[in-house]
C-alpha cells in the first residue's frame, strides 16, 4: 500500500504529487522533451525554449517498420550539430508552418548527424503524416535545439526501461548510455508484434540478454502493468515512455512505491485532473467559449477553428502561448508565461472567465 503522507499531497494538473528526493541537474540551454512531455517524482526543472534554428539535409530515409519512418539528418556542409543527451528532442518546422517535437534516437551525444522516428498517424492531427510523405534524402529539414527533460538519473543503480512502440527512440539512446556506465539495468519492450516495433534489432542488440520482449500477437494479449514491472522492487527507477493507456498503468501501478523513482515522456496531452469549468472569451471575435473541467482551452479552441497554432500540448514549447486581457492564469506550464500571457494547452483560468487577445 502506498504512504499515506504520499497520498496526502495534493495532485497537479497531471496528477503528479511532488516527491523532490533529490531534484534534477537544471539544463544549461534550457528545454525539455517530448515528444511529448516528460513527468517524474522529482520536482522539474523549469526551461525556457531553445530559439536556435539549424537547417539541416536529410541524409537518409528509412522505413523501419511498416508506419514508421526514420530520418537522419546533417549540417550542410559538415560542421557539428549542438550537443544533446539521452532523452532529448527537437523542434522539427514542418513546410505548413506546424511544428512538432521528435525524440533524438542515435547513438548518444553523436553530433556529425541525428536521427528521429516517425510513426505515421492517420487520424492525428497531421504532423506525422506530413513527416512522412513530405521529406526526402537531400531534402531541407528545419528545427530548433535539442531540448531535454526526460533525463537519465545520474545515481540510479537498479533501472527498468519500460518501452512501448515508438516510445523506443528516447529511451534507446538511455539504454546506451546506461551500459556505457555500467549500470544495473534491463528493459522490456511491448508492441502488437515485432514487425512493428521500430528499432527492435537495436533494442535488441544493446541489450545483450537484458531486454524482454512483448509481442502482443504471440502472448495472445496485451501487456498489463504487472507484466511490464514484473521483478521491479521498490526502490527500482522505472523510465516508460509510450502509449497513454500504457504509462498511466505503469504510474499508477507504481504508486505502491511511493519512494521509488518515475520518469515519464508521453506522447498526447496529459489527462486533467480536479479541473475546474471556465469561460473563454476571445477578444477579437467577441466568441466566448464554455471549457469543460476534463478539457483544455486549446481543445476547446481547435474545436472552434482547428488552424489554432499548437505543437507539444504539454506546456513547454510555447507554440500556444497567446495574449491574455483579462483574468487571472492558473499556471500548469514548464516555459515561462508573463503575467499577460497563457500556455492554452495546459494553463487554466482561477476565475469563471478569462480573456484572450485573439
Amino acid at each position: 500500500m502506498a504512504d499515506p503522507l504520499w497520498r496526502s499531497r495534493p495532485t497537479d494538473l497531471y496528477g503528479r504529487r511532488d516527491r523532490d528526493r533529490f531534484g534534477t541537474v537544471t539544463w544549461a540551454v534550457g528545454g525539455v522533451f517530448t515528444l511529448i512531455t516528460a513527468g517524474s517524482r522529482w520536482k522539474p526543472d523549469m526551461v525556457a525554449p531553445v530559439r536556435r534554428t539549424i537547417d539541416a539535409v536529410i541524409t537518409k530515409r528509412e522505413m523501419v517498420t511498416p508506419d514508421v519512418v526514420a530520418l537522419t539528418f546533417a549540417e550542410p556542409q559538415g560542421g557539428l550539430l549542438p550537443e544533446w543527451t539521452p532523452g532529448a528532442h527537437i523542434d522539427v518546422r514542418l513546410p505548413s508552418g506546424h511544428v512538432r517535437q521528435y525524440s533524438l534516437c542515435g547513438e548518444p551525444g553523436r553530433r556529425t548527424d541525428y536521427r528521429i522516428a516517425v510513426r505515421r498517424i492517420a487520424d492525428g492531427g497531421g504532423g506525422s503524416i506530413e513527416m512522412h510523405e513530405a521529406f526526402h534524402e537531400g531534402d531541407t529539414l528545419t528545427f530548433e535545439g535539442p531540448r531535454n527533460g526526460f533525463h537519465l538519473g545520474t545515481c540510479e543503480d537498479d533501472v527498468l526501461f519500460v518501452i512501448g512502440g515508438i516510445g523506443v527512440t528516447p529511451i534507446l539512446p538511455m539504454m546506451r548510455k546506461a551500459r556505457a556506465r555500467g549500470i544495473g539495468w534491463r528493459a522490456i519492450y511491448a508492441g502488437r508484434s515485432r514487425e512493428h516495433m521500430p528499432l527492435l534489432d537495436e533494442v535488441l542488440a544493446v541489450g545483450e540478454g537484458r531486454v524482454d520482449v512483448w509481442a502482443d500477437d504471440e502472448q495472445g494479449r496485451f501487456a498489463t502493468a504487472e507484466d511490464l514491472l514484473a521483478g521491479a522492487g521498490p526502490r527500482t527507477a522505472v523510465y516508460v515512455c509510450g502509449p497513454t493507456p500504457m504509462l498511466e498503468s505503469v504510474r499508477i501501478a507504481r504508486d505502491a512505491h511511493a519512494d521509488a523513482p518515475l520518469h515519464y515522456e508521453r506522447f498526447s496531452a496529459a489527462p486533467i485532473i480536479d479541473g475546474a469549468p471556465f469561460e473563454l472569451e476571445l477578444a477579437r471575435s467577441g466568441k466566448v467559449l464554455s471549457v469543460p473541467a476534463d478539457r483544455s482551452a486549446l481543445a476547446v479552441m481547435l474545436d472552434e477553428d482547428p488552424t489554432t497554432p499548437y505543437s507539444c500540448q504539454q506546456g513547454f514549447c510555447g507554440t500556444c502561448k497567446v495574449g491574455v486581457l483579462a483574468g487571472e492564469v492558473e499556471r500548469h506550464g514548464r516555459t515561462a508565461e508573463a503575467d499577460d500571457e497563457m500556455l492554452v494547452c495546459v494553463s487554466r483560468s482561477r476565475g469563471e472567465r478569462i480573456v484572450l487577445d485573439i
